[in-house]
C-alpha cells in the first residue's frame, strides 16, 4: 500500500509531462465557454460539478458489468454502456475546466488522471459498437476493460481530491483557528483607503481594506488554491486572486469570476473609541 501511494504522489513529479500540460492547459482556457465555464465550475451550486457528472458514467457502465453476468441482459448492458459514453462527455468537460486552474503538481496527477479516463471511455465506445454488430463476447471483455481502467482513473481522481486538495475549500478551517470574541487587528490609521492591507491574526492571515463605507476584512487566503487575495487587484468592490483569477466582492465574500466555487470568509469590523480596528467572525462570541 505504501509503495502505491508512493506511486501516485510520483504522478505530480513527473515534469516530462509539462510538454503536453502546458499546451493542453492553454487550449482549455482558450474555449470560448462565455458563462457556461462558471456553470462547469460548479459555482451555482457551490462546489465543483466534476464528481457529481461522474456518477452517471460510472454508475452506468457498474451497472452494465452487473448484466453482462446474468443472463439475458446483452440488450440493457449495451444500452447503459452507451449512457455512460454519452455523459462521460459533460463530466470530462467539468474535469477539463477545473483541471485547467491547478497548480504544477496537480496538473501533472490530473493529465494521467483524465488519460485513464478517456481510454476507459474509449474501450466503453468499442464495447458499444462490437456489441451492435453481433459480438458480445468481445463487448463484456472490452467493458470489463474499461471498468478496470476507469477504476485506476477513479483512484487517481480520489489522490488529487483528498491528497492534493484539488476542490476542496482551502478556508474551510478558519472557525476552527480563529478564537471567538473581537480582535485587534492595527489602528485605523494605519491602512490607506483603496490598498489591500495583510495582518495576521493567529495564524490566519487576513485581508483588510478601508473604504469609504468602511473597513472589508477577509480571509487572505483565496478559497481555492489559498492565493494571497493581498497581493490581488481591488476594483469594483471586489479583489481579485493574482493566482488564478477568483473575484470575490468585499461587502460579503461571494465569489462572482473565476474557479473558486466556495465564498471567502468575512469578518465584523468596529472601531474602538482610541481608533482601533478590531475584527470576529460572524456569530463568534
Amino acid at each position: 500500500m505504501r509503495s502505491l501511494l508512493k506511486a501516485l504522489d510520483s504522478l505530480g513529479e513527473l515534469k516530462q509531462l509539462d510538454r503536453i500540460v502546458g499546451p493542453l492547459q492553454k487550449a482549455v482556457r482558450a474555449v470560448p465557454l462565455g458563462p457556461y465555464r462558471a456553470v462547469l465550475q460548479g459555482r451555482p451550486i457551490g462546489h465543483p460539478l466534476h464528481p457529481v457528472l461522474v456518477q452517471v458514467p460510472i454508475g452506468s457502465w457498474s451497472s452494465a458489468a452487473v448484466l453482462d453476468l446474468l443472463p439475458g441482459g446483452g440488450r440493457p448492458a449495451r444500452l447503459l454502456v452507451g449512457l455512460g459514453v454519452v455523459s462521460a462527455v459533460p463530466a470530462a468537460w467539468a474535469g477539463w475546466v477545473d483541471w485547467a486552474e491547478q497548480p504544477e503538481r496537480q496538473l501533472r496527477t490530473g493529465v494521467v488522471h483524465a488519460a485513464a479516463n478517456g481510454a476507459a471511455i474509449a474501450l466503453y465506445a468499442g464495447s458499444w459498437a462490437v456489441r451492435g454488430r453481433g459480438r458480445p463476447v468481445l463487448g463484456r471483455l472490452l467493458g470489463f476493460a474499461g471498468l478496470t481502467v476507469a477504476g485506476v482513473g477513479g483512484m487517481i481522481g480520489g489522490h488529487l481530491a483528498f491528497r492534493q486538495a484539488v476542490g476542496s475549500n482551502k478556508t474551510e478551517p478558519v472557525d476552527h483557528l480563529v478564537e471567538p470574541g473581537w480582535h485587534s487587528v492595527g489602528r485605523a490609521a494605519e491602512f490607506s483607503q483603496g490598498q489591500a492591507a495583510r495582518r495576521m491574526l493567529g495564524d490566519v492571515a487576513l485581508l483588510v481594506v478601508k473604504e469609504p463605507d468602511g473597513f472589508h476584512v477577509l480571509v487572505d487566503r483565496c478559497s481555492h488554491m489559498a492565493g494571497p487575495l493581498s497581493e490581488g487587484k481591488i476594483a469594483d468592490g471586489c479583489v481579485a486572486c493574482p493566482w488564478h483569477g477568483s473575484v470575490f466582492r468585499l461587502a460579503d465574500g461571494e465569489n462572482v469570476g473565476g474557479p473558486a466555487t466556495a465564498p471567502q470568509p468575512v469578518f465584523e469590523t468596529r472601531l474602538t473609541e482610541d481608533g482601533v480596528l478590531e475584527v470576529r467572525l460572524p456569530e463568534a462570541v
